[in-house]
């Protein structure tokens, strides 16, 4: 097992990234290349898929020349989720990809986004999910719909460049809203509802999955072996909470990156709005997520805006000099909260009208107090948002595994360890999505027994922050306060945006 190694494709929304690693899930080599995208209006999204492809191949490329390509395995991908594209009979786009990102399809999320619809998916009605593009496509481009063969995904799409087949795992066709997450297969309502058949969609498996084997054009084409096995992988979100061995009830993931994410782990489905439900890279599980749209987002935002002609001493960082000035200002920032909906409410409210709030300013606030209070901001509603989901979980959450950017301020981790009252564990991997996929790939060559074996022996934690009960009841205090604005202000929210 010690000489095998397995290869991962990340195709995100800016690039395509080929990382290998051995059967200890310790990173050998790596590449990346760019994906160029397009936003030919306000809020569209799309890229040729020809580049997810041209990106994922130079970096296979690139990355084999720095190993034995022989002892490749295994393949497995993880991608930008919802992404689609709709191909003819012969496998061409007929339109660009439409993204994640792409907010067009309103109207059809307030026609189409039914109780129904939300029940069978587990998604709140949000312009996200393929699901209303595709109505969106039907109603303003109905010459390209009725040549559609195939809708696929970003994996499917990548596995048919690989080997020849239109197959994705359960958890990569998900996101486009088109599952019914109870049976963990195709709705026949929702596909009606576009007048499309199973046929037109790729194949379903499960995560872990051995789907395919390596063609020899594809092969040759890649320098590598024909014949290695693709294994189903799963959207980034879900890979990402593998990686970071999110694997059994009471246990969730928190990405502290430009947006907050969050992954609480599931045995049963259970809909409801306080997140969005998503099938797991363990077969019959669920990923409960939960989503603030502004994380070190607003850390970048307030240095440009409150610091950008601030003077540091020399040898500190602008981060680590405003960490040192918040650690100073008392808990509750001395009356003065922020509300982080500088990019709208998602979970639990989504409510896109909902604008940032700074509420309670007095002469004795400065920028340290503002700093401090971003922090605690997040903090705060991640508190709400874990409340609200905690209702529909059989056991609560114990443990908290968090990566990204944010882990890196001691002083935030704590925080956010003592408001929500739970063990904040960081992962040392930062890239948890593609180990996610390594760890997929590793039990689908036969390496593991099991992907829960995978992810524990592939996985490797870093500092633990233990909940300060003192610390949080101070923080408490200010939290009954906090929740209260959104309430108060939703109706402003609206009229504001002239609704």
């Amino acid at each position: 097992m010690d000489d095998k190694l397995l290869l991962t494709l990340d195709c995100s929304t800016t690039s395509s990234k080929c990382i290998i690693w051995n059967a200890k899930g310790e990173s050998v080599s790596e590449s990346r290349h760019e994906i160029p995208l397009s936003i030919p209006e306000q809020g569209w999204g799309e890229q040729d898929p020809a580049d997810w492809w041209d990106a994922s191949k130079k970096s296979i490329i690139e990355a084999t020349k720095a190993i034995d390509s022989s002892k490749v395995v295994a393949i497995a991908i993880t991608h930008q989720r919802e992404s689609f594209v709709c191909l003819d009979e012969n496998d061409l786009p007929l339109r660009p990809a439409m993204l994640w990102l792409d907010t067009r399809a309103k109207e059809e999320v307030r026609e189409f986004g039914n109780e129904s619809v939300v029940q069978i998916t587990g998604k709140p009605a949000n312009p996200t999910p393929a699901f209303y593009k595709l109505h969106w496509i039907k109603k303003h481009q109905p010459e390209i719909f009725q040549k559609i063969k195939t809708v696929s995904d970003v994996h499917s799409y990548l596995v048919n460049k690989l080997a020849g087949e239109f197959i994705t795992p359960v958890a990569s066709a998900d996101p486009l809203g088109l599952i019914d997450l109870d049976g963990q297969d195709y709705s026949q309502e929702l596909l009606e509802s576009l007048g499309l058949d199973a046929s037109q969609l790729p194949a379903l498996a499960f995560s872990g999955e051995q789907i395919a084997e390596l063609s020899a054009d594809a092969a040759s084409e890649l320098g590598l072996s024909s014949g290695v096995k693709i294994i189903a992988g799963g959207g980034d979100g879900q890979c990402a909470g593998l990686g970071a061995a999110v694997t059994k009830p009471g246990s969730a993931y928190l990405n502290l990156g430009t947006g907050i994410i969050a992954g609480l782990f599931s045995s049963d489905y259970k809909q409801n709005n306080a997140y969005r439900a998503m099938a797991g890279t363990i077969p019959n599980s669920y990923n409960y997520e939960l989503f603030i749209g502004a994380g070190t987002y607003m850390v970048n935002w307030f240095l440009d805006n409150f610091a950008s002609s601030h003077s540091y001493p020399e040898g500190q960082s602008a981060q680590e000099y405003w960490q040192q000035k918040a650690a100073e200002i008392s808990i509750g920032c001395d009356g003065l909260y922020a509300v982080p909906y500088w990019n709208g409410a998602l979970t639990p409210y989504w409510d896109q009208d909902a604008r940032g709030i700074l509420v309670g300013f007095s002469g004795v606030h400065n920028a340290s107090h503002v700093y401090r209070a971003i922090f605690e901001g997040i903090a705060y509603e991640l508190r709400v948002c874990f409340d609200l989901a905690a209702k529909t979980l059989a056991e609560p959450v114990t443990e908290i595994i968090a990566m990204g950017g944010g882990t890196k301020s001691e002083l935030w981790s704590q925080m956010i360890a003592d408001v929500l009252e739970i063990p904040l564990v960081i992962s040392k991997e930062e890239e948890a999505t593609s180990l996610g996929a390594a760890m997929l790939a590793a039990y689908g060559a036969g390496l593991y027994e099991s992907i829960e074996q995978a992810a524990t022996e592939m996985s490797n934690r870093g500092k633990r922050y233990e909940p300060n009960p003192a610390t949080h009841d101070a923080y408490q205090q200010h939290q009954s306060v906090y929740k209260e604005f959104y309430p108060a202000l939703k109706s402003t929210f609206s009229k504001m945006a002239g609704n």
